[in-house]
């Protein structure tokens, strides 16, 4: 029985590539012969080790990775890691650079201060409502470290290219657009993502730290707020989430060995973003909300002239095969998530579908 599915445009959870939904769907009841389901056999067996260490040795190809860097999966989500990093890393007396660029950013912001940590924003984009990405950036020289976030979700902004902080380590929550394109990752102390949006489902965040930044990590944290401990463990230290790490282990693969890596991927997602966005710079019915040298190439935020048409809109996609349109209800209108996983085919339908309801309402 073939199954109905959609163009699935969701923020996150969302899209994953149909061959690794397959392979999924083929194995989850005896998964590589061992006659159980890949949530039933134990994360210390053989098994569930070879699927830990070969999606830690694929994240490594792929994002060219050197000795210092460790990969690891812990659980909490990104959110976890917004009190996490100030814990781990910033000693008292110490500072922390932080970039606010939206929602995510924001949030880290708070969790720091919460914990009474000094932390400073050295630059923001909200006096324009978060549309663009700050260029210009003094940041402070003793700086523990500088904290972005790579992507916005919810503003539709994207860093086209990253902050030079010198020797002071970037700290990134790129929760949104890992794996989604090419850059240096040697001059990050840290990056972390929630696997939902661009690499798997729900249930496990990626860490990728670098040895020096785990000189810092004091002893007196609680076992489970330690970067330390899953180091030391290679994130075996309490039973991880198995499940969402095979699927990411799923998609890696997909990544590598189908789309080729990270350079096809990044043409492939410039490709589907330019088709989306010619759309909306052609039409006088929809707007961008991000400025154009901002725009993320994952989170396509748009607007129609009324609320009543963007609602129209939504509904109407909806009939035609098209989900997860909804803007964010923080700031409403439209959005089109286009990780990954999202086929050139599902822009081209969207844009199709455009296209009508303009002629129809515009």
């Amino acid at each position: 029985m073939k199954a109905n599915r959609i163009h699935n445009f969701n923020p996150g959870p969302a899209a994953l590539p149909l061959p690794v939904l397959e392979e999924i769907q083929a194995s989850f009841l005896d998964f590589e012969g061992t006659g159980m389901s890949i949530t039933e056999i134990s994360h210390r067996s053989k098994q569930f080790e070879a699927v830990l260490n070969d999606a830690i040795d694929r994240t490594r190809r792929l994002l060219q990775l050197d000795d210092r860097f460790k990969v690891l999966f812990l659980q909490g989500g990104a959110s976890l890691q917004f009190c996490m990093i100030p814990m781990n890393f910033l000693r008292d007396g110490e500072n922390a650079d932080y970039v606010n660029t939206g929602t995510w950013s924001t949030k880290a912001i708070k969790e720091a201060r919460i914990l009474n940590k000094q932390v400073q924003v050295v630059a923001s984009s909200e006096d324009r409502n978060f549309s663009y990405i700050p260029r210009e950036i003094a940041f402070t020289p003793d700086a523990a470290y500088v904290h972005i976030t790579s992507n916005n979700t919810i503003k539709g902004t994207q860093w086209p290219a990253f902050p030079d902080s010198g020797a002071i380590p970037l700290v990134a929550d790129m929760s949104s657009d890992i794996l989604s394109r090419r850059f240096d990752a040697s001059k990050f102390g840290m990056i972390y993502a929630g696997a939902q949006k661009n690499i798997g489902p729900a249930g496990v965040c990626m860490v990728i730290i670098r040895e020096d930044m785990l000189t810092r990590v004091p002893a007196t944290l609680p076992t489970m707020l330690s970067y330390t401990t899953f180091a030391d463990k290679n994130s075996l230290y309490n039973t991880p989430p198995c499940f969402a790490i095979y699927t990411v282990q799923l998609v890696l693969r997909w990544l590598e060995d189908t789309i080729g890596g990270l350079a096809p991927m990044a043409a492939l997602n410039r490709r589907k973003a330019d088709v989306l966005y010619g759309t909306i710079d052609a039409s006088e019915f929809y707007r961008g909300t991000a400025d154009t040298d901002s725009r993320s190439l994952m989170n396509v935020t748009f607007r129609l002239p009324s609320e009543d048409l963007e609602k129209r809109f939504v509904a109407q996609a909806m009939e035609n095969g098209l989900g997860g349109l909804k803007g964010h209800r923080s700031v409403g209108g439209c959005r089109a998530s286009i990780y990954n996983a999202t086929p050139l085919a599902a822009v081209e339908a969207l844009v199709d579908f455009m296209r009508t309801f303009e002629k129809k309402n515009g």
